[in-house]
């Protein structure tokens, strides 16, 4: 085995690629008010935006592209301008195509099986969720990589004047007219829940 001394200068010169691959893995999208989709309730507002781009995906996913295989990512920010923290663990958001069809947001555990589903939706339709076992093939799935859950929204609580986000995944096809709706936001010390949030995607 080589002494130390001699490794180092290649540990060096490896330290570029090191942080060059921490960095890819970092993402953090804009503040709220630079999204065109978005609404405000009681202080508080959710923004969305649909990956539906190679470009969008590559932002946050690398070189996985989700919608390549019929995943839509959907990005929710949650911004809390009220004086009191906010309950997420409740949070429920569906996909409101054009035409009125509700779609559950798959879970992200399931986004690898969901890729080999025979049952994925037609552009105007929805399937049962979640993934039956006996439809999760064994071969490895193109979106089996751990971006797609670190990605994933995760936060259970919101601290006043904070803000949340993350993604949720719909088996769904984006086009003009579709929207999503949010509930289940709650006030931390009263238990009181918020309006709901149906935001219109506006590009």
């Amino acid at each position: 085995m080589k002494p130390f001394w001699l490794l180092l200068p290649a540990l060096i010169l490896a330290a570029p690629l090191f942080a060059d691959k921490k960095d890819e893995a970092k993402f953090s999208p804009g503040p709220t008010s630079s999204y065109a989709s978005k609404q405000t309730n009681e202080n508080v507002t959710i923004a969305v935006k649909a990956y539906d781009t190679e470009e969008l995906a590559h932002s946050a996913f690398g070189k996985l592209n989700p919608y390549q295989y019929g995943i839509l990512p959907v990005l929710v920010i949650v911004q809390n301008d009220t004086n009191e923290a906010l309950r997420l663990e409740g949070l429920q958001v569906q996909y409101t195509s054009f035409d009125g069809n509700q779609i559950d947001a798959t879970p992200a555990a399931d986004v690898p099986f969901a890729v080999d589903n025979p049952r994925r939706p037609s552009p105007s339709g929805q399937i049962p969720l979640p993934i039956p076992p006996e439809l999760r093939k064994k071969h490895k799935s193109p979106l089996s990589g751990p971006e797609i859950q670190t990605r994933a929204f995760a936060a259970k609580m919101l601290p006043p004047h904070d803000t949340a986000y993350g993604f949720f995944y719909f088996q769904a096809h984006h086009r003009p007219g579709d929207s999503v709706y949010v509930s289940g936001l709650r006030d931390a010390t009263s238990g009181k829940a918020l309006f709901y949030f149906e935001v219109p995607f506006k590009d």
